[in-house]
């Protein structure tokens, strides 16, 4: 048996501590310590995106990354991305443009896209599907997807770098 290895992190915005197993991924960190199940774990591999998470302004795949590597960083989930509320410009635009289905895809494509724009506010439709090529969505066609992170680039333009949450 493993003994609880600790790491403290932020949270959406809020310092966090977790004692967990030193193998433990920070997806199941993040949805079985914090609750935070917006997280989706899909393939456990790394190549489905429904896990990825921010970390320190990266869109990083949460099921590849132990909880511990987090030390210190800054992670953002999909509930970190708007309020109680009010929804964010990207996920008002996923709404408008019908960009989800069955929503399991969905966390982790908002959460490359917010990365994307927060970067590159003016990414042209190509740059948008090359980024989000390694998020895999059965149900969308993927075409409402780019066209709701293509909308969304002028609240990223007017924030200059918005912070989760706005």
């Amino acid at each position: 048996m493993q003994s609880p290895v600790s790491t403290k992190f932020e949270l959406n915005g809020k310092a966090v501590e977790a004692k967990v197993p030193a193998r433990t991924t920070l997806a199941d960190c993040l949805r079985h310590h914090f609750m935070q199940t917006g997280t989706h774990v899909g393939c456990e591999h790394g190549v489905c995106g429904a896990c990825t998470v921010i970390v320190d302004g990266a869109a990083v795949r949460s099921c590849l990354m132990l909880a511990v590597q987090a030390e210190g960083s800054k992670v953002t989930t999909v509930e970190g991305l708007s309020n109680a509320d009010h929804l964010s410009a990207l996920q008002t635009e996923f709404r408008k443009h019908h960009a989800l289905q069955c929503g399991f895809c969905t966390p982790g494509m908002l959460t490359t896209a917010h990365a994307l724009l927060t970067d590159e506010p003016d990414a042209d439709r190509e740059r948008i599907r090359e980024v989000l090529s390694g998020n895999i969505c059965r149900c969308t066609g993927y075409i409402p997807i780019v066209e709701a992170v293509y909308s969304a680039r002028a609240a990223y333009r007017k924030n200059a770098k918005p912070e989760a949450g706005q």
